[in-house]
Order: structure tokens, then sequence, then C-alpha cells
């Protein structure tokens, strides 16, 4: 995909909001480390009281998943959710807008090998990502440690996607960026012995996915893992960023492959890929992103996870005479 270039449209008076926030988050970015983090904690709460749809999706999230816990620890583990959101978006700043070098000072890797042994024979490598609210600034170490090309789905707002495609790629110059559709020039960088970014996590519908357990429901999952590591003769090596308590930076492990994938059986496939998932988030279940709707494409029958959350509503384009 063609480099991010500036247009002399961006300029214009109705973009010059978006630019003064940019301006802002820039600023903000530039603060010591921990008064972001602080900053994060402080944004997430206001966000726990200014989002209720968000914050309904998540409670409701969290019950279909720890029924363990009692009503005050989902209670607390909601809050630490909804500040590690906030803080999210303070490393989204500094993914964008610091340096490489400031960058790697804050974390350390693990598990390297499992993407240099197959880049070294020439395989390629589905990168098994998911959607912790660590994801953005994990996926800026990952790209300052190999070569790791992403799936990319511009943004309606286009200084807003020139911002962002901007900074997700000035850590990573050997990288390249596929249109989220473009399955064919991701297939083709697997076969050429590239490492692809990829999160199967998220609910996409059933129109290409099965439903697989997580958490002991039915989840809505793609199939997509499967068949790239098939067409384009991969391996699955799934990796997590952990931020650590304390100010202390940022913990980033890469596993060995999931050597049964692909086992010729699609739901075989996506019932692993939810194992390893629910395994992480188990792991860390406040710093996963509980705010999206995982659940809400349903088998004939079943009830609905969330009814009654009310859905944002699109803005209808009026057609042109």
């Amino acid at each position: 995909m063609e480099k991010p270039h500036f247009r002399a449209a961006l300029l214009h008076p109705r973009y010059w909001p978006t630019w003064l926030l940019f301006g802002l988050w820039f600023l903000v970015a530039q603060l010591p480390y921990r008064w972001q983090l602080a900053c994060g904690r402080v944004l997430g709460r206001a966000m726990l009281r200014l989002a209720p749809s968000r914050r309904l999706i998540a409670e409701r999230n969290l019950a279909l998943c720890f029924p363990e816990l009692s009503a005050e620890e989902r209670a607390s583990l909601l809050r630490r959710n909804f500040e590690s959101n906030g803080i999210a978006l303070m490393e989204t700043g500094m993914a964008w807008f610091r340096s490489s070098d400031w960058l790697r000072r804050r974390f350390t890797i693990e598990g390297l090998e499992h993407l240099q042994g197959p880049a070294q024979r020439g395989q390629g490598v589905v990168m098994l990502a998911m959607h912790f609210t660590t994801l953005e600034i994990g996926a800026q170490f990952m790209s300052l440690c190999h070569p790791v090309d992403g799936m990319y789905r511009p943004h309606k707002n286009p200084v807003y996607d020139y911002m962002q495609r901007k900074g997700r790629e000035r850590h990573g110059a050997d990288s390249e960026v596929f249109q989220r559709k473009d399955v064919r020039g991701m297939l083709r960088a697997l076969k050429r012995g590239r490492a692809v970014w990829y999160a199967p996590d998220q609910d996409y519908g059933i129109k290409q996915g099965v439903f697989a357990p997580l958490f002991g429901q039915p989840a809505a999952t793609v199939t997509g893992t499967s068949r790239f590591a098939r067409v384009g003769r991969a391996q699955v090596v799934p990796y997590i960023v952990r931020r650590l308590d304390n100010g202390a930076g940022y913990a980033v492990k890469v596993y060995p492959p999931i050597a049964e994938i692909p086992s010729g059986d699609e739901l075989r496939d996506a019932t692993l890929v939810n194992q390893f998932v629910e395994a992480r988030m188990r792991e860390l279940p406040e710093q996963y992103m509980w705010v999206h709707r995982r659940f809400k494409t349903r088998p004939p029958g079943e009830p609905g996870i969330y009814d009654g959350v009310r859905r944002r509503k699109k803005k209808r384009r009026r057609e042109r005479r």
C-alpha cells in the first residue's frame, strides 16, 4: 500500500479541530511517563461515568465470562479496566509521537526467536494479536524488534487517517500495510516469508466464521487464522504485551507457534485460537478491551447478550442530486 502523503486539502478549515486535537495529543505525549499513566487513569474513570453504553457492554461481558466473581469484585475489575482503557489513549500518543529510543527503554521482549526462526527459513508468520489495551503501543514495540506487516482500515476523517498511518509506520520502515480486505496482498506477504499482524478475537459475524467456545459461550470466530496459515504456508505465532505495575514499563512475550494450526478442521482451529485467547484474558482481565461486543452474534434461538444497550447511530449519507 502506498505510503501516506500530505495534501493541501488537509488544511481546509473543517479539519482545524482535528489538527488542534492532534496538537494537544502531541503535547500530552511529551509529559513524563508516570504523569501520562496518571492522566490515563483519570480519563478512564471519566469514561466510566460518561460512556454508559460501553460500561454496560463491559459489565455484561464480565458477568458472562467471570460468573465466579462477586458483584464487588466485578465492579472493581470494571473500574480498573476503564482506567486501562484511558491509559491506552495515552499510550497511543506515546506510540505515535515519541522517539524509537524512548520506546525501547520501556519494554523488554521474550521469545523473539519464534519470529526470527521462520524468517531465516523464509517462512511466513501469522502474528496472532489480541485486543488488549496495550495493542497500539505493543504493535510499535514489535516493529522495533522485527519487521511486521499490518492490516489497516482507513479512517473516515482524512486528517486522522493521515496522522494514524504516519504514527503507526514511523517506527517500522521495513513494514508494509494492507487494506483490511486485501487478503491476496496478505497471502503474498506470507508466501514471501513476512510476518503479518492479525487479530481474530472480535465478533465479525458468522458469514466467514464459526461458533467456537469462548468462556463456555458460542462465540462467532473468524476462520482466517487457519486459512492464512494453510494458503500462506505460514506458522501461527501469538504474542502479548503486558503493562507492568508501578510504571515499570512493559513486558512483551512472543509464544511458540501453535503447531496444530492448520489442522484441516476450521472449527478445531478456531477453538484452539479461542482457548489461547481466553487463557491470556484470564491472566490479564483488567487489560483486555471488554467494551467490545464480543458475543453480539448469537446462534439461532439464543437470547442476545447486549439487548437494551443503546447502539451508536450511524449518520446516513445524503444522496447528492
